[in-house]
């Protein structure tokens, strides 16, 4: 890999179509960049800033987006394969549709995400602030919700088949309709109370 390139300044850059492999990003800026149709593969992106920048249409494989700040920005239509987005903040971007594959999405901050009737099967989201949020009638069968916070989250009709959860946080989430296995079932009716034989 290239040496990492430490608080470099792309503010207001245009680099629409361009393709990076294995560069590194270590707290750089690319506020209200235009990132457009950007291909990277096996990047790492550490505390980067993406405040209002432009990344419609772009595709991520093997690339790393820690502690990285999104927010407006524009990630519709983006692809990510095989990413991590480990601890990075989402506020009021412009999420859809997107495309998330074998991508962890551990201690993400997503809270008030509109997500509803999305492909996130098989997705980590291990202690992620899902607050609020709208996943209804997402498919999101095997996938690793552990510890994630769902105070209000709609996952109404949704699909937790197969999927890791905490009965307790299953509480707080908003649940009609949503399609659950037997063992999320009888995690959920102890939670609230009933006594299973």
């Amino acid at each position: 890999m290239s040496e990492p390139e430490t608080g470099e300044d792309y503010r207001d850059a245009v680099l629409p179509g361009q393709q990076w492999t294995s560069r590194q990003f270590l707290r750089c800026d690319f506020t209200e960049a235009d990132l457009r149709g950007l291909v990277t593969r096996g990047c790492t992106f550490d505390e980067c800033d993406f405040t209002g920048a432009d990344l419609g249409e772009s595709r991520h494989t093997t690339s790393a987006f820690r502690s990285c700040t999104f927010d407006r920005t524009v990630l519709m239509r983006t692809e990510w394969s095989g990413c991590s987005l480990l601890g990075s903040s989402f506020t009021s971007c412009r999420m859809r549709p997107i495309t998330l594959r074998e991508t962890d999405l551990s201690l993400v901050a997503l809270g008030g995400v509109s997500l509803p009737r999305c492909e996130l099967a098989g997705l980590r989201f291990r202690e992620a602030n899902l607050t609020e949020a709208d996943l209804s009638r997402s498919d999101l069968r095997e996938s690793d919700l552990t510890g994630a916070r769902l105070l209000g989250t709609n996952l109404e009709g949704a699909d937790l088949r197969g999927s890791r959860l905490d009965a307790d946080a299953l509480r707080q989430a908003r649940l009609a309709g949503a399609h659950v296995d037997l063992d999320t079932a009888v995690a959920y009716a102890a939670a609230n109370g009933l006594v299973v034989h």
